[in-house]
């Protein structure tokens, strides 16, 4: 995992300096180091970095774009995971716009919350 986390780290560094921070494919880079934070059980780092692609998709796409919800539903994943049930909810439906994922978007999220 220190590996990957490596190669994460440089594939960053190099699309901050090609691209800039709120590029897309930085931010595409910013989301899969989320989901290697959260299988290292770090969640704290996998927080930020969720929140991150979040806030830079939802400017450069918006709220309803597929990349913005995939990271919804991975912060959702993350609070779930770690029952902060209440931050989960926010992140399925906080926002009017979020109420109309799509079925591949959400089904994994709906179903941890479901099952707690």
């Amino acid at each position: 995992m220190a590996e990957a986390e490596a190669m994460y780290r440089r594939a960053l560094e190099g699309y901050e300096k090609a691209w800039g921070p709120e590029h897309t494919s930085t931010l595409d880079t910013v989301n899969n180091l989320g989901n290697l934070y959260r299988g290292q059980g770090k969640m704290a780092e996998a927080e930020a970095m969720y929140r991150r692609a979040l806030e830079g998709y939802e400017k450069a796409w918006g709220p309803e774009h597929t990349s913005t919800l995939d990271t919804v539903n991975n912060l959702g994943l993350l609070y779930a995971g770690q029952g902060k049930m209440a931050e989960a909810e926010a992140m399925r439906g906080g926002r009017s716009t979020r109420r109309r994922w799509t079925r591949s978007t959400t089904w994994g999220f709906f179903m941890q919350i479901k099952a707690r």
